[in-house]
C-alpha cells in the first residue's frame, strides 16, 4: 500500500508540472490607439506581470512587419524614444506598458487602426533560463485621445 501511495503521489505530481509550467506569463488590459489616415506608427499598451524573472524581449503582429520594444525617457531634459532589447519583469511584480513609458511600438502600418478594430499581437517572453514563451493579445483599439501620451509620441519616424 505505501508503494501504490506513493507511485499515486508521483504520478499526481508530474501531472500537476505540465499545468504549473504554463501561464509563466499573464498580460491585462492590452490596448492599442487608434491612427488617424496615413499614420505609419501606433503604440501597444498593457500590464504584464511574470510569476518567474523574466523579460519581454519582442512582438509581433499581422498588422506590420515592424514591431519593437520602445521606452519613452527624459534625456538632456528631452522627450525621447528608444527601442530598447527588452523590458524586465521581476517575479510577481505587475510592469505597466504605458504611454510615457515603455510600450510595443507597431511601426509602417499597412493600414489604419480604427477605434473598435482588434490588433492581434504575439509577445514574447524570456526566462532566466533562456526559454521562451510566446503569449497571444487581442488588443481592442481605443481613440486617439485615450490615456493622453506626449504628442509629438504618434509623429515619430522610424
Amino acid at each position: 500500500m505505501p508503494f501504490i501511495h506513493r507511485s499515486l503521489l508521483a504520478a499526481a505530481a508530474i501531472a500537476a508540472l505540465p499545468f504549473a509550467a504554463q501561464a509563466q506569463v499573464t498580460v491585462k488590459d492590452a490596448w492599442v490607439r487608434a491612427t488617424v489616415p496615413q499614420q505609419q506608427a501606433t503604440g501597444a499598451f498593457m500590464q504584464i506581470q511574470a510569476a518567474k524573472d523574466s523579460k519581454l524581449v519582442s512582438a509581433s503582429s499581422p498588422l506590420t512587419n515592424a514591431v519593437e520594444v520602445h521606452e519613452m525617457a527624459m534625456q538632456d531634459n528631452v522627450m525621447r524614444m528608444r527601442q530598447v532589447p527588452a523590458v524586465e519583469l521581476p517575479a510577481g511584480k505587475a510592469v505597466d506598458l504605458k504611454p510615457g513609458g515603455y510600450h510595443v511600438m507597431l511601426m509602417n502600418l499597412r493600414q489604419q487602426v480604427k477605434e473598435g478594430d482588434t490588433v492581434p499581437i504575439t509577445l514574447v517572453f524570456e526566462g532566466k533560463d533562456g526559454k521562451r514563451e510566446s503569449v497571444q493579445v487581442q488588443a481592442p483599439v481605443r481613440p486617439l485621445n485615450a490615456t493622453a501620451a506626449p504628442a509629438a509620441h504618434g509623429a515619430h519616424k522610424h
